[in-house]
């Protein structure tokens, strides 16, 4: 099956809508983990979520990719410059940056999310949304783009891998920088 990546602009909404189904993916995240401080994720709501992340898709620039096989969004990976992401920032994660600065540099990028179809899970969109995510970050003139993967998940189905698996990273040439937190190591792609 063919698949083709696109960056996620507003007319692509329904499509990730669709994607994403009644329940906003992740238990009504609707991708907008990384981008609420922890008190508005407690007051939240799914359809806060929802219309957060939809003034920011119509806001623009596209705040990530989707993934289609047979014209339907199979896959969804949240990438563009790290203070597009506050959160993924956050001093103390695991994701943090190395250099304080990477915060707030427009060149730094971070993959930070996916969410891949139920029935699509396990074919290798992941692999290809990180491949279309390098090429996405080199156009937009990011000269770093990183990731905090996790290193072991039991199954391709696993909740955890909304972060992506290492070695998808590995695969696509990201090296390890450090490891902050057992299992997940920031990684990094110079570009």
């Amino acid at each position: 099956m063919s698949t083709t990546i696109a960056p996620l602009a507003p007319e692509l909404w329904a499509e990730f809508e669709d994607l994403f189904g009644k329940q906003g993916a992740c238990y009504g995240c609707w991708c907008t983990h990384f981008r609420l401080a922890p008190a508005m994720r407690r007051e939240s709501s799914r359809e806060r979520n929802k219309d957060h992340i939809k003034a920011r898709i119509e806001a623009g620039p596209p705040p990530g990719l989707l993934a289609f096989e047979d014209g339907q969004a199979v896959g969804w990976m949240q990438i563009g410059p790290r203070a597009d992401v506050p959160e993924w920032n956050n001093q103390g994660r695991g994701s943090a940056p190395v250099d304080p600065a990477d915060a707030t540099d427009p060149a730094v990028w971070a993959i930070s999310c996916f969410f891949i179809r139920g029935k699509a899970r396990g074919r290798g969109i992941t692999h290809r949304l990180v491949e279309g995510g390098i090429d996405f970050a080199r156009q937009n003139g990011a000269r770093l783009l990183e990731a905090c993967p996790i290193d072991l998940s039991r199954d391709s189905r696993s909740i955890g891998l909304f972060v992506g698996s290492s070695r998808v990273f590995e695969k696509a040439g990201f090296e390890r920088l450090l490891e902050r937190k057992a299992g997940r190591p920031l990684m990094r792609l110079v570009l």
